[in-house]
């Protein structure tokens, strides 16, 4: 019986932990990170659930009759349908709080999707340049230095104005510019990693070079590419907002959160809802996901941390 409880204590004892839980024990410790968190979850959610109840009407039907209505007001429209705004009406009697939940979609879908595309791009563009080494690899950062030279809005406007302002463009067209920074970070790690224990003994198995970039270098860069994955989404979603701001992105009657903060620009004069509101959302969502960044970084590098 003695031993059966020493036994299990022991197995207690020597219980490991890994890498991420640690990351997570670290995290849930940053009170603001978790709370950035949490409310970009929400957002999320309420984005891309809340639309599809009955509850939010369509974005782009138009009242004209109940044109600039303040919030939480209520009313009949000619043909006799009653409306709630929530947060008030725009200029053409659509409700506000309807546009935004949609066009937060636009926004977060160009967030994520166009940050896929440069990780893609980043990832393994990286991770080549930093394993081939030697002239293959100055030439690949050459290329980048070049890139990195140009503007990448004169780019990405150039792109959206010769082939048109389709939204999966858009993604396409951001992702493709937005790779640069990546692709140097992963590059540094694998350089430090190549000659590492774990990959001689992968090379001693006689593993395929590519068998030994994906399958056992990459996935040890995962830490700083998710830090810098967090704090790329809201940069992909402010050079989306300045697209649309410039009416390049996405186009009426769609809207996204740049958009509807440029329409309430026109008009902040005379119904200054139409900018506030769209505006804080979009603030705060730009902050909890640089702030969750931040709790991130120190989460994966404790060395970084202030604490």
């Amino acid at each position: 019986m003695i031993s059966g409880i020493q036994r299990r204590k022991s197995e207690a004892i020597e219980k490991g932990t890994s890498l991420g839980r640690d990351a997570w024990l670290r995290l849930r410790k940053n009170h603001l990170a978790m709370t950035s968190l949490w409310f970009f979850v929400a957002v999320v959610v309420i984005c891309f659930l809340l639309p599809t109840s009955s509850f939010v009407p369509d974005p782009n039907v138009t009242f004209p009759e109940l044109q600039s209505k303040p919030a939480f007001s209520k009313a009949t429209s000619v043909g006799g349908v009653e409306v709630y705004y929530l947060l008030g009406s725009d200029h053409l009697g659509r409700d506000i709080f309807s546009r935004i939940l949609y066009g937060g979609r636009v926004s977060l879908a160009v967030g994520f999707l166009a940050t896929a595309v440069s990780l893609t791009i980043g990832v393994v563009y990286g991770a080549l340049s930093g394993y081939i080494g030697g002239k293959t690899d100055a030439a690949m950062m050459r290329v980048v230095d070049i890139l990195y030279a140009l503007p990448f809005m004169i780019v990405v406007i150039i792109l959206t104005t010769y082939f048109g302002n389709n939204l999966w463009l858009l993604f396409v067209c951001i992702g493709a510019v937005e790779w640069l920074t990546m692709a140097r970070i992963v590059r540094g790690q694998v350089i430090s990693l190549k000659n590492q224990e774990f990959v001689e003994a992968a090379r001693s198995l006689g593993l395929s070079q590519w068998r030994i970039v994906f399958r056992h270098l990459i996935p040890n860069t995962i830490g700083p590419v998710i830090v810098y994955t967090t704090l790329t989404v809201p940069a992909v979603m402010r050079l989306e907002a300045i697209l649309s701001f410039l009416g390049l992105g996405v186009q009426p009657p769609d809207a996204s959160w740049g958009s509807l903060i440029k329409e309430g620009a026109d008009r902040m004069a005379s119904d200054p809802g139409l900018l506030v509101y769209p505006a804080i959302i979009f603030a705060l969502t730009l902050f909890s996901l640089n702030f969750l960044g931040d709790g991130l970084r120190d989460a994966l590098d404790p060395k970084s941390s202030k604490d």
